[in-house]
């Protein structure tokens, strides 16, 4: 799995004619579901995510985590994180789950956060949404 994490200000996500989903402060996190990734692989980045220090401490410090700071969580779907661009001019989707399995570990992490944590949100798999955001700093990270 790889995860796009940025910290924000607000986000939100829109298909044509409709918001699906929007946060305040939190993170932004857009995933990529890979060959190997399941449902365990789905929690563990969930709980990466909630506990990762991202922000600001009293003293300017990223000391604090999400459920620090009781921010909102916005999960998207990304096939194209899971690209292989080391070669060529063309990305390469090998190392990116089938969609089947994409969706699966997808839907399983959006479960896992929503049962584990209050404020999340979710995109649509495989929509073709709109994402905007106000990236804060910018403060942006990869997980792999």
């Amino acid at each position: 799995m790889i995860v796009l994490l940025q910290r924000v200000s607000e986000a939100r996500v829109d298909l044509p004619g409709e918001r699906i989903a929007s946060i305040s402060r939190g993170i932004l996190a857009m995933v990529g579901v890979q060959v190997s990734d399941d449902e365990i692989t789905a929690r563990q980045f969930v709980s990466r995510i909630l506990n990762y220090r991202i922000f600001a401490d009293a003293e300017d410090k990223m000391n604090l985590s999400l459920i620090d700071i009781n921010g909102g969580l916005l999960l998207v779907p990304q096939f194209t994180l899971a690209a292989n661009t080391r070669k060529g001019r063309r990305p390469s989707f090998t190392s990116a789950a089938s969609p089947a399995l994409a969706e699966s570990v997808f839907q399983a992490m959006l479960k896992f956060a929503e049962a584990c944590y209050e404020i999340v949100e979710g995109g649509r798999f495989g929509a073709n949404m709109q994402v905007q955001l106000i990236n804060d700093g910018p403060v942006t990270f990869i997980l792999d």
